[in-house]
Order: structure tokens, then C-alpha cells, then sequence
């Protein structure tokens, strides 16, 4: 695992300030997505389906601490859209990097090399580089020629420059195993810190709907590119309860609550994943959400997920409880055959309910001061 140890240690300490206080919810990291314009149209990105009313808004670098402060997780990670567009991204990260939070700013790294001078080297700065496979996968997962080349070029540029770079990697149901355990080879080879790896999400207005994966399909993926990665050293930025997970080797439910996103709507409920509404303060979405209406058996939407952002809350909750565990998937490595874990019963899951097109339209008549397009009750927001 190539989280640094200043980062466990602080992370750690923050969990069990949380347990002693008795708080059965709190946020580890923070999703802050200031804008949702990209420079790239990923076939299998639900992030970039919005009118150009929608993809001009910015949250400002006020609305951005504000954010940072009100939430109060330890680590925040910046996605989007793409963030190295935003004019303030640098002063941003500044202010963050400031209050000694951990910053993973995602990029897919078209525009590292021309906006570097906004940056300084921090042991609280991470370069999160957006690489879905070698040349031929990744170019066509961001549908645009030539993009692997200038991400590696840069992340030679960033290493050199004295900054943690970490690869962010996103598989569907056209991943090969071989094919991924050459990319996870190649990528450690270029000396960064470590891989996030996770299972596509079904956006319900992606593009391309035909390559995300089911849990069982995950788990299968995940076995073979383990069973690949015997005695190699890959190294990732995930919990090895986590990637046991991945597996199947772990029955979780996510923690939803765990990654909490502030956009330019403001507080997504109920995750990063899932657009069903927005609260205007951080204290509204961990206290009126119904967050027992979500998550894997609980709503059609949630059948097949299995990403990070839900479930790496839960496997780092469940290290802490339990770290000899942890400890022993670390050591040995994560099982790869054998009997998986129980599947979790969809029976009472409740229906989809697909309010997209509502939220946008609420969204674009309203005013950029005032896009909270959603009041807060304790009942789900999609069924208000």
C-alpha cells in the first residue's frame, strides 16, 4: 500500500477522534468537483451530460474552502470535468494544502505540462493521473487519438519535478486480464506512488451503456488480474480490504456517506455516484438524507456497483476495526480462487427512479448563487 505513513497515522487518528466521539457518520474524503466541463468526451463518463449553461459554472476558490472547512475530512480529491480548466485550480490547492489536508487533484493530464508552475511539490499534493489501460485501451476509453503518449510524458515531467504522482484507473467489461496486469507492469515501472484501480459506474446518461460491469464480473476480472500480479510490484493507493473486495472475497455495504461530493449545484445526495438531488450545507446532507433508501439491495440503481468512492469508506472503517485482518490480506496477498463471499439479495431493492432530466432543467433556471435545486427532508430525494 503506498499511502504515506504521515497520511495513515493522520487518517487513523481522525477515525477514532470520530469513534470515541460516537459519531455513527462522518466523511473520509471529500469529492470537490468545481466544474464539469472537460477537455475530453469519454464514452463511459455520466459527468458531461449537461447544457453549456451547466458546464460554464465554476465554484469559486471562496466556495471551495468553504467546502474543504465545512465538511472536515482529512483528504479531499479534486475530479470534475476536468480541473487543471479552472483559473483558480492552483490557488485552490494552495488553501487546501494550507490546512495540512491531503489533495488528490485528477486529471487526465492534456494540461499538466502547460499549468505545473501553479503547483508546488507537497508531501499533501498528489497528482491523480486518469490512465484506463496501455496506448491502444486507454485512447480508445477517452475516445481521442495520441492522449496515452502526452499523459506518460507528463508524468515523467511531474516525477521530475519532485511531485507524488498516483495512476487512477477505471475497467469495464472489456478489460482483459493480461492486457491489464501489462498496464498495472508498465505504470510501476514508471516510478509512481501507487494505483487506484475500480470498477466503472453505470451512469445512467453515459454514452456507452453496453461495457459496464456486474459485481460478478468484477470480482471475476479482479481474480484473474490478481492471480497476474503475483510477486510483481504493483502498488496501490487502496486498502487491501479493498482490493479484497474487488475479489469477492469481502461482503460489504458501502458507506456512502464516506465521500461526500459539493459541486456547483452544492451537496449531492446521495453520493458521487448517484445525481437525486442537493442540500445547500454539508450539515443537511449527512442529517436529512435517507441513506438507508441507497447501496446495493436497497435501490435498482446500486445493483452492480462496487466503486471506490462507496466502498473503500467501508474497507478503511473495517481495518480500523480490525487490522490484524487487514494486515493478513496485505501480507499474503488477496485470495484468488476459492468460494466468494455471499451475494447480497436485490429482492427488496426499490425501483430506479430517473429524475436527470429534472434536476438540469431545475439546475439551468436557476441562478448560479442559488443552485440548490433540492430542500432537505428526511425521505429519499428522488421520491420527493
Amino acid at each position: 500500500m503506498s499511502v504515506p505513513l504521515n497520511q495513515q497515522v493522520r487518517v487513523g487518528a481522525y477515525i477514532l477522534k470520530q469513534r470515541l466521539s460516537g459519531r455513527a457518520r462522518y466523511p473520509l474524503v471529500l469529492m470537490l468537483e468545481p466544474l464539469f466541463r472537460c477537455n475530453l468526451a469519454c464514452p463511459g463518463c455520466g459527468k458531461i451530460d449537461y447544457p453549456a449553461e451547466i458546464l460554464n459554472r465554476r465554484l469559486s476558490l471562496a466556495e471551495c474552502i468553504e467546502a474543504v472547512e465545512e465538511c472536515g475530512a482529512p483528504i479531499v480529491s479534486i475530479p470534475g470535468g476536468e480541473p487543471l480548466l479552472h483559473k483558480e485550480m492552483g490557488e485552490i490547492v494552495a488553501e487546501i494544502v494550507k490546512r495540512k489536508k491531503f489533495v488528490y487533484l485528477c486529471t487526465n493530464a492534456l494540461l499538466l505540462e502547460k499549468k505545473l508552475h501553479l503547483f508546488k511539490p507537497s508531501p499533501y499534493l498528489t497528482f491523480s493521473i486518469h490512465l484506463d489501460g496501455l496506448e491502444e485501451e486507454h485512447d480508445r476509453a477517452v475516445d481521442q487519438k495520441g492522449v496515452f503518449a502526452r499523459a506518460v510524458k507528463a508524468i515523467r515531467l511531474v516525477k521530475d519535478a519532485g511531485f507524488r504522482v498516483n495512476i487512477n484507473c477505471t475497467l469495464f467489461n472489456n478489460a482483459k486480464a493480461d492486457k491489464v496486469a501489462a498496464f498495472f507492469d508498465y505504470i510501476s515501472e514508471l516510478g509512481i506512488e501507487g494505483i487506484t484501480v475500480s470498477p466503472g459506474y453505470a451512469y445512467e446518461r453515459a454514452p456507452d451503456q453496453e461495457h459496464f460491469l456486474s459485481r460478478h464480473q468484477t470480482s471475476d476480472l479482479f481474480r484473474e488480474v490478481f492471480r497476474r500480479g503475483k510477486g510483481k510490484k504493483w502498488v496501490f493507493s487502496q486498502s487491501s480490504l479493498f482490493l479484497d473486495f474487488l475479489a469477492g472475497n469481502q461482503e460489504y455495504h458501502c458507506t456512502p456517506w464516506g465521500n461526500p461530493t459539493r459541486n456547483i449545484f452544492g451537496w449531492q445526495r446521495p453520493c458521487y455516484l448517484l445525481n437525486e438531488g442537493y442540500v445547500k450545507t454539508f450539515k443537511a446532507l449527512m442529517e436529512e438524507t435517507d441513506w438507508e433508501s441507497y447501496g446495493t439491495g436497497n435501490y435498482e440503481k446500486c445493483a452492480n456497483c462496487m466503486v471506490h468512492c462507496g466502498y473503500e469508506p467501508t474497507a478503511v472503517n473495517e481495518t480500523v476495526k480490525h487490522p490484524l485482518k487487514a494486515l493478513k490480506v496485505f501480507l499474503r496477498g488477496v485470495r484468488t480462487d476459492g468460494p466468494k463471499a455471499p451475494d447480497i439479495s436485490l429482492a427488496k431493492q426499490r425501483p430506479a427512479e430517473f429524475i436527470f432530466d429534472r434536476l438540469v432543467s431545475e439546475a439551468v433556471s436557476a441562478k448560479p448563487a442559488d443552485s440548490k435545486n433540492e430542500t432537505g427532508k428526511k425521505t429519499s430525494a428522488a421520491a420527493e
